[in-house]
């Protein structure tokens, strides 16, 4: 069979730029030589897409100056676009801002070529927190209360935010940037001191800042999903926070948070958050893979879906790729895997027509 040519994307202008060269060294530690060629494409936290040699280890050693410039054009029939070989499927391990919030997923699109992924609307909806539980709540799936305020908002009056907030609920509350993912700019608020520090901190990574109301003795459970028009649900797995909450520290620098996989849960209650994870992941239109977030109430098991991120961690410790093992699929089929679906996406994105003819 001939080899796939894949086009492995990483780094990018987002708070997320150093978890992205973590996941990106992963999944190319296990893309086979015998099925593909691998072609390294760095965004630097610029902008600038720059490819050569051992992209990921300049990237790593700030080493770029021995790189090349990497242009993707949006004209489909630039036959010159991608050098002497064409690319196959383009692989973006992108988190965050130009991510995976459907920005690149239209670039790809313009370009008609096959990517890893959720396409435009499934990226941006899972991106924004606060789009992703208004659509929650319109298909009656259980979320926390929560409230969206704009930067400028809490740059003109952050008093009366922080009252807006306390009329919701009660403390703990978390503050988060709309759109950003890995815990980055996440606050935990135990009072108002608390509450006017995290929107500030949220407000610099996001002009749209999520406050959501804190569930006291909750456990953290996620599942894994894959998939196109036809997704499944991994078992369910239960992080241990090491700190107040899953932080940015416990998920990549100390490492000392602890999974559980499976979760320890009832079984019509592992169900039903499967279920919901399925369901979450089908009306926003998602493909190729996603990791979803739920609170579960200790005392009385009741569930609410936290948040789905589209292009979740994806080193080998990693709660996505971790969950998908215990559930039979090891991590390199895991990446072959999500190439295939992401070809067969393409070719059914290849069946639509956008011409047409009047009759008359």
């Amino acid at each position: 069979m001939k080899k796939l040519h894949v086009a492995v994307l990483f780094g990018g202008r987002s708070g997320e730029h150093e978890v992205s060269l973590m996941s990106a060294r992963s999944v190319l530690s296990v893309l086979d030589p015998a099925k593909y060629d691998v072609t390294q494409i760095g965004i630097t936290h610029k902008g600038q897409w720059l490819t050569g040699e051992d992209v990921i280890g300049k990237f790593e050693q700030n080493k770029l100056d021995a790189l090349q410039h990497f242009v993707l054009s949006p004209d489909p029939s630039d036959a010159s676009r991608f050098g002497a070989q064409a690319i196959d499927v383009f692989f973006p391990v992108l988190h965050g801002t130009f991510g995976e919030d459907g920005t690149i997923q239209g670039l790809f699109e313009l370009a008609d070529v096959a990517y890893v992924g959720a396409g435009v609307v499934g990226s941006s909806v899972g991106m924004d927190k606060g789009v992703f539980k208004d659509v929650m709540i319109a298909n009656n799936i259980p979320v926390v209360d929560t409230m969206v305020v704009l930067r400028s908002e809490v740059e003109k009056d952050l008093r009366a935010v922080i009252e807006r907030a306390e009329k919701m609920s009660g403390y703990p509350f978390f503050t988060k940037p709309a759109n950003l993912g890995s815990s980055v700019g996440v606050t935990r608020c135990s009072n108002r001191s608390d509450l006017q520090e995290g929107l500030l901190e949220a407000a610099s990574f996001d002009r749209r800042i999520l406050l959501q109301k804190g569930i006291t003795n909750a456990r953290e459970i996620e599942v894994s999903v894959l998939g196109n028009e036809n997704p499944v649900a991994s078992v369910p797995g239960e992080v241990l926070p090491s700190r107040e909450f899953y932080s940015y520290e416990s998920k990549y620098v100390d490492g000392t948070s602890g999974l559980v996989i499976p979760a320890s849960l009832p079984k019509d209650v592992a169900a039903k958050i499967c279920d919901y994870a399925v369901r979450a992941y089908q009306v926003i239109d998602c493909a190729g893979m996603a990791r979803v977030d739920f609170f579960v109430e200790q005392e009385t098991n009741r569930i609410y879906l936290n948040e789905l991120n589209t292009l979740p961690g994806f080193t080998k410790i990693s709660m996505y790729p971790k969950l998908w093992g215990a559930s039979g699929l090891p991590y390199n089929e895991l990446v072959d895997r999500l190439i295939e679906l992401a070809m067969q996406r393409k070719a059914e994105r290849d069946r639509t027509s956008h011409t047409y003819r009047s009759q008359g």
